[in-house]
């Protein structure tokens, strides 16, 4: 049995964290994810998907995101229920999280860039190699019979 999902998305708040009675951290947080499908008028519609992230994915996501952020998660469907305070039984679909990517790029001091924007090309700074130019040969000299040649 396959039991996966990937989903991108914008969070509808900012994700809380909590910790377990062992002080494992463990967050929360709902994205909104476009369906294909439109309504009557035309409009598309959104469905609002519950979302966990367990350990060091979870502080992280706590650290770097918040309400709007764009993000990728990737995990499993998890079926849960519970009789609630006035004895209705209650069950709730989430995705388990096993990774949650951060999908905007930040520049130096935490603001958001545009996420179609080039990178700026004088921050970039490739590592250069002196590279030796390589002896000049004459290749009209090399001295091949056409039984040599693979094709």
């Amino acid at each position: 049995m396959i039991n996966r999902v990937i989903l991108v998305g914008r969070l509808t708040r900012d994700p809380e964290l909590r910790r377990t009675a062992n002080g494992t951290a463990v967050a929360s947080f709902t994205i909104a994810v476009d369906n294909r499908t439109k309504d009557a008028s035309g409009n598309k519609t959104t469905s609002f998907i519950p979302c966990t992230v367990w350990n060091q994915a979870a502080e992280n996501t706590v650290r770097f995101t918040h309400k709007g952020s764009l993000v990728g998660v990737d995990g499993r469907l998890s079926q849960r229920t519970y009789d609630s305070k006035d004895g209705r039984r209650v069950s709730i679909v989430e995705v388990i999280c096993d990774s949650v990517q951060f999908l905007e790029r930040k520049d130096d001091n935490g603001a958001l860039l545009d996420p179609v924007a080039p990178i700026d090309e004088v921050s970039y700074q490739p590592d250069t190699v002196p590279v030796e130019e390589p002896a000049k040969k004459n290749v009209s000299s090399i001295d091949v019979t056409d039984d040599d040649l693979p094709f």
